[in-house]
């Protein structure tokens, strides 16, 4: 039987008033005293590169399937596929079952090409295959990529967060404090520290997601009144060709190419199966990933569009995971949720200033002076490390300017990863294209979609989805 809903003190269109109790702060603060001290346990006496990057090559599957789930599953994506659930129904969820559907196809062609090559970055793979020049442009890539999109978005979702606890502290100050939090591990334990620290957030991640998705369900007074509350077509995997997020056909052509790039290219995700004992650790990881990635409809998703019932004057979609954790929530569980929320985004900070100090030092510094001591790449990738996170700080306040998260993120990608797709995929099953054509496409196609999202996407002056767009530009670098 459900549970009376009784909603919390709030105005129209605006999330309700709490208040955290004092065993909320003390969870919270347990764990993140816990998981800083793991880190840097962990991380102590990281004085070799292969230990610091990729963990000495060791990780068992459940960890790497652990931590590609945290990393993937951020803070952002608690708050933006709740609030993509509520504004534009389950279609979002398309994302993520393309995401096994990836996950697969790198398991079985691409992951055996890294790990024989025994790469640290993906950069550093597309030299042997193409060149030093297009290993430079991708690496350059990639860092713009995680710095201004990765990175700024899951500290601009962790600043949200806390500003849903603390609405009068600015959202700067709330970045500031996630990456301190998240940053400190990382610059001194390298990746090993971080997919130990992610093995437990993910763990938190789905005990969190799955006891707000089980409140929520108990406090809607039936399904039939979700049903009313919710447009016809809000149900549906498959929609119109008008639709703002997921056409269908932009489901089977441009979201296949995004996810191609985010699970097979992305040095974020595929830095943790770089670090795995052997392939079948890696296959294994990968594979236990898609498994703990299934039920993210019942957990994210569908909680934001049940809450149509409960709120349906809200003013800003990305409130409602926030509304539901502490509205519904008792005292108690409400530091659990926060726990999850924090977790979520620290592991993927925590994740992509590893990536990014990775290829600083093996793209750049060991490329041009191949000479440097194993204890200056060490010194050198936390330095960077901590120089990356300053330059996410100062942009992520500005990301509010910008649509909502989740468009936000795929739209972006639509215009900037065809052409890293086609080098790869080409690169990894053709032989005959040469440098030359690899580097150009890289050095020239990039820039042009950076280009082009901005007066398609921003200041709307061509109505093209950005998954055709994906598509469109795809085919089109394979015919040049």
């Amino acid at each position: 039987m459900p549970v009376e809903y009784r909603p919390g003190r709030r105005g129209v269109g605006s999330m309700p008033d709490f208040d955290l109790g004092g065993i909320d702060i003390a969870i919270i603060l347990v764990y993140i005293v816990a998981t800083r001290i793991i880190g840097f346990i962990v991380g102590r006496g990281k004085k070799d590169s292969d230990d610091y990057f990729l963990g000495g090559r060791n990780f068992i599957w459940p960890l790497i399937g652990l931590s590609l789930l945290a990393t993937n599953q951020s803070g952002a994506s608690f708050i933006g596929l709740a609030g993509s659930g509520y504004n534009n129904g389950i279609a979002v969820y398309n994302f993520e079952w393309l995401a096994a559907v990836a996950l697969i196809f790198f398991v079985i062609f691409v992951l055996p090409f890294y790990l024989r090559s025994r790469v640290y970055t993906m950069p550093e793979f597309l030299d042997r295959r193409y060149g030093h020049n297009s290993r430079l442009a991708f690496s350059g890539f990639l860092i713009f990529t995680n710095v201004f999109v990765d990175l700024s978005v899951a500290l601009y979702g962790g600043g949200i967060v806390l500003q849903t606890l603390y609405p009068e502290v600015p959202l700067w100050v709330s970045i500031v404090v996630i990456a301190a939090l998240a940053g400190m591990y990382t610059i001194f334990g390298g990746l090993q520290a971080v997919v130990i620290t992610d093995t437990i957030q993910g763990i938190v991640l789905l005990i969190g997601g799955t006891i707000v998705a089980v409140m929520t369900f108990m406090a809607i007074p039936s399904w039939s009144a979700v049903e009313e509350a919710a447009p016809p077509e809000a149900f549906s995997l498959i929609r119109p060709l008008g639709d703002e997020l997921t056409p269908w056909p932009g489901i089977f052509t441009g979201a296949v190419i995004l996810g191609f790039y985010f699970w097979c290219t992305n040095q974020v995700i595929v830095q943790r199966t770089l670090g795995a004992r052997n392939l079948d650790h890696g296959r294994w990881g990968a594979l236990f990933a898609i498994l703990l990635k299934l039920p993210i409809l019942f957990i994210m998703v569908l909680p934001g569009t049940m809450a149509l019932v409960l709120y349906p004057d809200l003013d800003n979609p990305d409130l409602v995971f926030p509304s539901l954790a502490f509205d519904l929530l008792p005292i108690g569980l409400r530091g659990v949720i926060l726990a999850a929320l924090l977790a979520a985004i620290m592991s993927t900070v925590d994740s992509i200033l590893n990536a990014l100090s990775t290829l600083v030092t093996m793209d750049f510094v060991r490329s041009f002076r191949p000479q440097t001591t194993e204890r200056s790449l060490v010194y050198i990738g936390r330095i960077s490390t901590a120089a990356f996170m300053i330059f996410a700080m100062i942009w992520a306040p500005q990301i509010a300017n910008f649509p909502t998260l989740v468009q936000y993120l795929q739209s972006v990608l639509g215009y900037i990863s065809p052409p890293v797709v086609a080098v790869f995929f080409v690169g990894l099953f053709w032989r005959r294209i040469n440098a030359a054509g690899a580097f150009t496409t890289l050095a020239v196609m990039v820039p042009l979609g950076i280009a082009a999202f901005f007066p398609v996407e921003v200041f709307g002056l061509a109505g093209v989805h950005f998954l055709y767009v994906a598509f469109g530009s795809f085919v089109l670098i394979l015919q040049l």
